[in-house]
């Protein structure tokens, strides 16, 4: 059973940074594109970036270029955001979610292209 345990949210200042991590089990981990996405209530889930299985393609999106950065450590099945420069808007939901495997959607921020989702972690940034 694939499991998805995201970790490392929290409140912080606007400016501020947080480091996400998520934690891959029950599958081959290096095998699956891995992605960063959130969600604040009322409004639809939005890809944050991803990153392919060697990580030699990453996608962001426009409103975290520069101040996000997606990272993958295939032998501990671990998959990090870094993000810096926080602002209130990146306030939200912030969940972990693998493709099917080999990607085989292709390279997107596209939730409908990711198939195992974890719970989810706070992040809050106060102005």
């Amino acid at each position: 059973e694939v499991q998805l345990v995201e970790s490392g949210g929290g409140s912080v200042q606007a400016g501020g940074s947080l480091r996400l991590s998520c934690a891959a089990s029950g599958y081959d981990y290096s095998d699956y594109c891995m992605g960063w996405f959130r969600q604040v209530p009322g409004k639809e889930r939005e890809g944050v970036s991803m990153i392919s299985t060697g990580g030699s393609t990453i996608l962001y999106a426009d409103s975290v270029k520069g101040r996000f950065t997606i990272s993958r450590d295939n032998a501990k099945g671990t998959v990090y955001l870094q993000m810096n420069s926080l602002k209130p808007d990146d306030t939200g939901m912030y969940y972990c979610a693998a493709s099917p495997k080999y990607c085989r959607r292709g390279f997107s921020l596209r939730p409908n292209d990711f198939t195992y989702w974890g719970q989810g972690t706070q992040v809050t940034v106060s102005s």
